[in-house]
This record gives structure tokens, C-alpha cells and sequence, in this order.
């Protein structure tokens, strides 16, 4: 059985995979981070310490809406390799452990459709994904690591050897740091794996609590000053992979045919942010560095969010994906039905027109989707974004919003519950726990979610043209939360 379906996979590439030509020899770089967010110095933060993404940004493209659909490590993944909201795959929480969330067989991820074109594709650091036959990759290149995916500078240099292997077929680069998530486990939540260096590639870069700025969605405390501090000595090795993977791209001679992109999962690793779709948790760092753009360190204002990923890198190789009728066991080793053929369709779309635009029109919706971080933490919020305005649908509102363990544990929420303090960033603790079914914020007036508008009888037709609008979303796109409008 194992020999038939391996033999029908290699069948299905030749049928599909088209001569590559010089021209359409492009290779993909997908480098996502853990958990990181706008602590990047082209993104104005004058704290962080970036210098391989400041030039990756001067060289490309940063966007400053672009944001994941789900705010976890692990269902944010699924959508980035699939193009499609993970209420529609099945990938609604964590993979791991006994989460056991994982991928319908039914989806076709970005890696095969890659694969029928002729790539060759290779995944190294954090994986994170489910089922393995769904999200396949050719090469996992992760051994001798030390300090694993926390050492980008020598996952960088394995990198490096998978390139240069004699292989003429382009490649595809999914390269994923588990910096800066936080480190340690239950009780130790401070650690970010700063402590001590068992990273001999990667350079040790410390930063001050007294140097910090915190932002507003966060209290201006002593323990959040010194967890940022840790914070953005994670986010410096990030940034030193980066570094590292230029040179190779330059020393290889592929800085000119190669799509560079960088973002994070979800955001950071603090209460308010990573878990939630506020801004903080949802609005993330995006840059490309496409090599065929001829004008450089553009900003755009475009609204995007993960679905949008695989489609534009499949834009980019010049690869259009299709699917096929499932085979009969009594058809294995012929060719697909004439006919049968058809497009295969993802939620997002390619983001590639819009690079050197700072103001494209069309392009200022989005929708988000998430159900779970952990299998107990269930709390399905679905999300729509038209241009000013953002409602939150709290589908489980009922309930209190539950924390991660490792924001719960964290020092930065643990003193604000020792000192019984009332607020929490631009919110009180009991408002951030316990949320109304609906919340609508002015996110240009209001960036940091503060003030709630859906009660306000000024912008109940705001409130009701996005109902409809976010309700329809979900019907279109199979969402199985979609009956909560009606049944609670």
C-alpha cells in the first residue's frame, strides 16, 4: 500500500510539473519567527537591534497591516502553508502533545504544490505542523544543531549546505526560529533562553531594562521592563539568522533570483498580544524582498493577512496549482481523466501587485479566524477588518477568556494580579478577561483597542453592516462557528 501511493505521488508530479525554463528558475525564502513583533528598527523602534532586517526592508517592501488569522504558534502555520482559514482545514489549535489538532488529507499545502512543479523544498527549525504526509517537505536539514532552532546563525549555515547541493531544480526555504517564544517551562516562564550561551554560532547580544520602552498596551512596570529586556535579546538573534542567510544567498550567488520574506506567526509573547486578535497579537511585522522589484524600501498600507502567503509565493514561481479527482486504487499508474482537472482555490490571494504600492485600492479588509491555543484554551473569536473599523466576534464570551500557561505564568501578569491592580495596558483586568459578545474599535483612533463602540448608539449601523459582513465570511468559507449566530 506504502509502494502505491508512493508511486501515485511521483505519477501525479510528472503529470503536473512543467519544464522549467531559465526564466522561471525563482527560488522562496519563508523565514517566520516565533512570536515576534514590531521590535524591529525599521519599524521605528529605536531599542531594537536589527540590522538584517533594517536592509532587508531597505531592499523590499514592509507592511505595516499585515496580520496573521489566528494568533498561535501552530494553527497560524497551517494557514501560512496552506492559503486557507484553519476552521476550513481542521488545524484549529496546537499539534503537538495531546492537542492532536492537525490537516484534512484533502488539503494540498504550498510544499506539493511546489513539489509538482519541480522544486525541491526543505524545512529547518521549528515544524510545528500536522499531520507530516500533509505538510511535506523533501530535506529536513536540522541536525547538528546546537541549541536547535534557537541558533538561527548555524541553522543559517545548514541552510547554506542544502543550496549548495548539486541540484539544478529551484528551491523552496521554509526556515522558522522558535526565538523569541518564551523558554523554561511551568514556573519559569521568565526564561527566554537568555541565561546562558548554548549557541556558539550566534552572538550574545544583551539589552537593559532601564533602556526599555514599554508600549501601551502593556503596564510600565519594573517586571515588564525586565521581561523586554529578554524579550529583545531573542529577538536579536532573529535577527542575526537573517544576517547570516543573506551572506549565503550572496555567496551562492542566489540574492537575485530568490523571494525573501520575513513575519512571525503571531505576536509577542505577552499577555494582550500572542492569543488574542487585538492589534498587538494579530498586526505583525511583513517584509518582502522580491529581487525582480526595481524600486526599493517601500512602506505600503495594503491590509493582508497569512492566507495570502502561498498564493503570492505560487505567483511568484509562476506555478498555478490545480487538483485533481481522487484516484481508484484500479487507476494507479494512469494518467488523471481528461477535463477533470480544475483550479485549485485558496482564501487568500497573491499580495506581489501590490509591493510597490503604498496605497493600492482594494485592499483594506481582512478577516481573521481563531478557535484555539491549547486544546483547553478554547476561546473561537472571528474578526473583520474594513478600513478603519474592526469588530470582534467573541463567540464564547460566556466564558472567561482563558490565558496561555506561559502568559499566565509570566512576571509581567503575575505582578499585575499581586498587586491587584485594576488595569492592564488600555484596559481593565476584569474587561480583559471577561469580554462582551461583540467588540468594534476605531483601530485608527484607537489603535491599542481601548475604547469599545459596539454599545454606542452612534455606530450601530457600523456595528450591523459588519455583522452581516463577518457572517457571511463564514459562510463562504465553510466556518462550522458560522451557526453560533443562530443557536446562541
Amino acid at each position: 500500500m506504502i509502494r502505491r501511493l508512493s508511486l501515485l505521488l511521483v505519477l501525479l508530479s510528472m503529470w503536473t510539473a512543467p519544464q522549467l525554463t531559465e526564466a522561471a528558475r525563482k527560488n522562496v525564502v519563508l523565514f517566520i519567527a516565533d512570536d515576534h513583533g514590531f521590535q524591529i528598527g525599521a519599524y521605528g523602534d529605536d531599542v531594537a537591534k536589527s540590522p538584517g532586517l533594517d536592509r532587508l526592508a531597505a531592499e523590499g517592501t514592509k507592511f505595516t497591516n499585515a496580520y496573521c488569522t489566528t494568533a498561535s504558534c501552530s494553527a497560524s502555520r497551517s494557514v501560512i502553508m496552506s492559503g486557507l482559514y484553519n476552521h476550513a482545514t481542521g488545524h484549529y489549535g496546537h499539534a503537538h502533545g495531546y492537542n492532536h489538532f492537525g490537516t484534512y488529507q484533502s488539503v494540498v499545502p504550498l510544499t506539493k504544490h511546489l513539489d509538482a512543479a519541480g522544486y525541491r523544498t526543505c524545512s529547518i527549525g521549528k515544524y510545528h505542523l500536522a499531520p507530516s504526509d500533509v505538510y511535506y517537505f523533501e530535506s529536513y536539514e536540522n541536525d547538528g544543531i546546537k541549541g536547535g532552532s534557537r541558533n538561527p546563525v548555524a541553522m543559517a549555515n545548514n541552510a547554506g549546505d542544502w543550496i549548495k547541493k548539486e541540484d539544478d531544480r529551484p528551491f523552496f526555504l521554509y526556515f522558522c526560529t522558535s526565538d523569541p517564544h518564551r523558554g523554561g517551562g511551568p514556573g519559569n516562564f521568565a526564561n527566554f533562553n537568555n541565561k546562558e550561551n548554548p549557541y556558539p554560532e550566534t552572538e550574545r547580544i544583551q539589552f537593559k531594562p532601564e533602556d526599555m520602552i514599554v508600549p501601551p498596551w502593556l503596564p510600565d512596570t519594573q517586571e515588564v521592563k525586565e521581561e523586554l529586556a529578554e524579550y529583545y535579546q531573542a529577538c536579536n538573534r532573529v535577527d542575526q539568522g537573517v544576517q547570516r542567510l543573506y551572506e549565503i544567498l550572496e555567496e551562492t550567488g542566489h540574492l537575485d533570483d530568490t523571494l525573501f520574506i520575513f513575519t512571525s506567526d503571531n505576536g509577542p509573547p505577552f499577555p494582550g498580544a500572542k492569543t488574542n486578535l487585538y492589534q498587538p497579537g494579530a498586526n505583525l511585522p511583513f517584509i518582502v524582498r522580491d529581487p525582480d522589484q526595481k524600486s526599493k524600501g517601500l512602506t505600503t498600507d495594503a491590509v493582508i493577512n497569512w492566507t495570502d502567503i502561498t498564493p503570492s509565493i505560487l505567483d511568484y514561481c509562476d506555478v498555478t496549482p490545480k487538483k485533481y479527482p481522487p484516484l481508484r486504487p484500479t487507476e494507479i499508474g494512469a494518467p488523471p481523466p481528461k477535463g477533470k482537472e480544475v483550479p485549485y482555490e485558496f482564501h487568500g490571494r497573491s499580495f506581489l501587485p501590490v509591493l510597490t504600492q503604498e496605497h493600492p485600492d482594494g485592499w483594506d479588509n481582512t478577516f481573521m479566524s481563531h478557535t484555539f491555543h491549547e486544546i483547553t484554551m478554547y476561546y473561537p473569536m472571528r474578526v473583520v477588518i474594513e478600513g478603519d473599523y474592526k469588530l470582534i466576534f467573541n463567540i464564547a464570551h460566556q466564558l472567561p477568556y482563558p490565558n496561555a500557561s506561559d502568559l499566565f505564568a509570566s512576571p509581567t501578569w503575575q505582578s499585575a494580579l499581586k498587586r491587584d491592580e485594576k488595569t492592564f495596558g488600555q484596559k481593565t483586568i476584569y474587561d480583559y478577561e471577561n469580554r462582551p459578545r461583540f467588540e468594534l474599535y476605531n483601530i485608527a483612533e484607537d489603535p491599542y483597542e481601548g475604547k469599545n463602540l459596539s454599545f454606542d448608539p452612534d455606530h450601530q449601523d457600523k456595528l450591523k453592516h459588519l455583522q452581516e459582513k463577518l457572517q457571511a465570511f463564514q459562510k463562504e468559507t465553510k466556518d462550522p462557528w458560522e451557526l453560533k449566530w443562530r443557536y446562541e
